[in-house]
């Protein structure tokens, strides 16, 4: 007995089906939320298929790449929505929260000792990637990886686009046929599953659930955890109830999003990137919430022809919207999936960008600063460090500073190479939404992924180059420079340079 596999479903392993097994299991990973949840729709129709209960796992490691304070406190802020929503629903929700380095080993295979199957969530980078695979190695059970990354599957491309504008052609073509079938908005629906009151006593007592101190937000127990202390929580909460408030605060200006979203000062972006990251929101829900608001329907798009404006038939605030979340966020969704091994390296860069990078690697640097100082926003350039600061401060950095403070990075270090490392590894700690697809793209387009050769210069060689003066004539920094601006590097303060 089996339902049929799709684009978005992955067979990551050619272990059967166990129909005489106890439950079927959702081990959740990237999409973590119990609503519009491609990977939960498909673990419940086969738990009703089955007619099994289903089981929710969804863990926490302490030993995973920068694990902090900060990461930690958002994603348990998630697990506390998602405790209150499966509890409305058939399904056992187990969360975990590993409380030293090992100690979960083994609780997988345990459960999926139990289960007739596994489904989990098909996200394609970060350490995700290796860890379902070698998971699904190991079990003796089916595991099935569903992608509920974008709007479009991921794998409808079949290969990785160079730019944009041939991406957003792929977005045009298909964009019709893809919000036909959408994730639910209520996975449960009408389907009458078995229920189970309890996992059996020989797993709970060896990997208990998170403590509720921990689901409540008790500082002294995160405090208890061996993670980075020092990368601190920040005000912007996570999960899904807050997610779906930073959405309904976007909606009241996404009207203007095209002339405020690159000014910092106008705090006008969505802010939704850490969300998105997470799980804690489908951009399927976001996208329905933007259309509604402008009474849309299909009938309004226009030509494919990979033009930024007028293909949605939406406000021009609107479509500059959709631009970023279908076209920006799900081409560098496509090229971690196609480009598996060095979406995130100097080598996957195109040739043009490697060759003039590395022919001006020894040219001269006016400034030439560590990691460290970096990190620590020492530099000598005030909108520099005020992004870096806003970084530390919110876990979160403006998309058009973003730009900046990559372009800075490859001028200001010894080489482009060590450049891309300090900009993956800083934000990779310090920012909610680092660790991510857009992320990467992000490091990458600073380098000349995306892009095209521009008038050769020092350092960039035939790479776009940025300046601080320059933004600070382009866009609105000033609110930005009062509270973040202060305290340049010792002895280098003074004007913005290029």
């Amino acid at each position: 007995m089996s339902l049929p596999l799709n684009l978005r479903v992955r067979e990551a392993n050619q272990a059967p089906v166990r129909q005489d097994r106890s439950f079927v299991l959702y081990w959740m990973i990237a999409t973590r939320r119990a609503v519009h949840n491609f990977a939960l729709d498909r673990a419940v129709d086969w738990a009703s298929r089955l007619q099994l209960p289903l089981v929710v796992f969804e863990a926490l490691r302490v030993g995973y790449p920068c694990a902090s304070d900060r990461l930690h406190r958002f994603v348990i802020e998630g697990m506390r929505d998602n405790a209150a929503a499966f509890a409305r629903t058939p399904a056992l929700y187990y969360p975990y929260v590993e409380p030293e380095p090992g100690d979960g080993s083994g609780l997988l295979e345990a459960l999926a000792a139990r289960a007739a199957l596994v489904v989990t969530d098909d996200f394609p980078c970060f350490f995700l990637p290796d860890m379902v695979s070698s998971a699904a190695a190991r079990l003796a059970v089916r595991v099935e990886a569903v992608d509920s990354n974008g709007l479009l599957p991921i794998r409808l491309a079949e290969r990785a686009y160079p730019a944009a504008v041939h991406f957003r052609r792929h977005v045009q073509k298909h964009i019709r046929v893809a919000l036909k079938e959408g994730p639910r908005e209520s996975p449960f629906g009408e389907q009458p599953l078995r229920r189970l009151s309890t996992l059996d006593v020989s797993v709970t007592s060896r990997w208990p659930s998170a403590a509720q101190a921990l689901l409540d937000g008790s500082d002294a127990a995160l405090a208890r955890l061996p993670i980075d202390h020092s990368v601190q929580p920040v005000s912007m909460r996570g999960g899904s109830v807050a997610a779906a408030e930073r959405l309904d605060r976007f909606l009241s200006y996404v009207g203007s999003y095209h002339e405020d979203h690159n000014h910092p000062d106008a705090d006008r972006s969505s802010r939704l990137s850490p969300y998105l990251h997470f799980g804690h929101i489908s951009p399927h829900e976001i996208f329905a919430r933007v259309v509604r608001r402008e009474r849309w329907s299909l009938s309004r798009l226009g030509t494919v022809n990979g033009a930024r404006e007028g293909f949605w038939g939406l406000s021009q605030g609107a479509e500059a919207f959709l631009d970023q979340l279908l076209t920006w966020r799900e081409l560098a969704l496509n090229t971690c999936t196609y480009r598996p091994d060095d979406y995130d390296t100097f080598a996957g860069l195109p040739g043009w960008a490697q060759e003039t990078l590395l022919a001006h690697a020894t040219d001269k640097r006016s400034f030439v600063y560590t990691e460290q100082e970096f990190a620590a926003a020492a530099t000598h350039d005030p909108l520099w460090n005020a992004a870096q600061r806003q970084l530390r401060e919110e876990g979160w950095m403006h998309n058009y500073l973003r730009m900046l403070w990559g372009k800075k990075i490859l001028e200001w270090s010894a080489g482009p190479e060590e450049a891309l490392g300090i900009m993956r590894r800083i934000m990779d700690r310090w920012a909610l939404d680092g660790r991510d697809p857009n992320s990467y793209a992000g490091y990458a387009w600073t380098l000349g992924r995306y892009d095209r050769p521009w008038p050769e210069r020092a350092i960039y060689g035939s790479v776009r180059s940025m300046s601080s003066v320059n933004t600070r004539k382009k866009v609105r920094v000033e609110a930005l420079l009062n509270r973040y601006g202060d305290g340049t590097g010792p002895s280098r303060q003074g004007a913005l340079l290029d």
